[in-house]
């Protein structure tokens, strides 16, 4: 049994359109995986150049394993197993 995509008790509800559901479930999981896997919230960095130069590369490396993911017909959003 699926979980609704939205409580059916909340004042003007509307159904869902299913396809924005989906990318936001997607878009969500990445986050969350970029997340738990950069964690960004322990910084060392002294400069906001610093900081801004490790956030994108944290960013580059994650998408490149998600292409790596791609490439090799994986699922995309199982990053931590990308290389092996």
């Amino acid at each position: 049994m699926e979980r609704p995509l939205v409580n059916m008790n909340q004042k003007d509800w509307k159904p869902t359109f299913i396809p924005f559901a989906k990318a936001r479930k997607r878009i969500e999981t990445d986050f969350s995986q970029f997340a738990g896997l950069s964690m960004l919230n322990r910084n060392f960095a002294k400069q906001s150049q610093g900081l801004f130069a490790r956030i994108i590369s944290k960013i580059a490396s994650f998408t490149t394993l998600q292409y790596v993911n791609y490439l090799a017909g994986k699922p995309i959003g199982h990053v931590k197993y990308a290389l092996d």
